[in-house]
């Protein structure tokens, strides 16, 4: 990995949890260039679609990800009710596209039945054990997260703990938290 390809990936922490009947996303506020916070209070986590059934929070260059944000909107008017369908035709355009192609940027996005990652070279995943993350401090989250994941923690409580250790290691992440939750159909 190059040091400019490694830098991309230095922006933000973002958290999915699925559990008890609830999928939540967190994420943190900073943004950074280079080694200055520019802003430490940054909303990456959104709610997205018709009443807002979607969340999504993204990680990386931040202009490239309102880009990709009204996409996914456009995607779901395109497939109402169908978040995997959406993101699976978004991923096709933004690996086809050739100004999609330039935008760098990770999102991780959930509605009540599905999450998902999606990311510029065409991938769509879902969820190992209901716990995903992306960003920088991603890592250092996913760890903590799947570290709680069978204690009596509930969900968004969950995501604030394990977005908390991640601020604790990744000097890119802080602990101004945007979290948003949504009911999980199968509770």
């Amino acid at each position: 990995m190059s040091e400019d390809e490694a830098k991309r990936w230095r922006a933000t922490t973002i958290l999915m949890v699925r559990k008890g009947g609830k999928v939540v996303i967190g994420g943190d506020g900073q943004v950074s260039l280079g080694q200055t916070v520019m802003k430490s209070n940054a909303r990456k986590v959104r709610r997205l679609g018709k009443g807002g059934e979607v969340i999504a929070g993204f990680a990386g260059a931040t202009a490239d990800a309102f880009a990709l944000f009204d996409r996914l909107e456009k995607k779901l008017e395109q497939y109402p009710g169908q978040l995997e369908r959406a993101c699976v035709e978004l991923a096709k355009d933004w690996r086809t596209d050739r100004y999609l192609r330039r935008l760098e940027a990770m999102m991780l996005v959930a509605d009540r039945n599905t999450g998902l990652i999606l990311s510029g070279t065409g991938d769509v995943l879902s969820p190992e054990g209901g716990v995903m993350g992306i960003g920088s401090g991603g890592a250092y989250a996913l760890a903590a997260a799947r570290a709680l994941i069978d204690t009596e923690i509930e969900a968004e409580a969950l995501v604030r703990k394990a977005l908390g250790i991640a601020a604790d290691i990744c000097v890119y992440t802080n602990a101004n938290l945007v979290i948003e939750t949504l009911e999980d159909a199968a509770a």
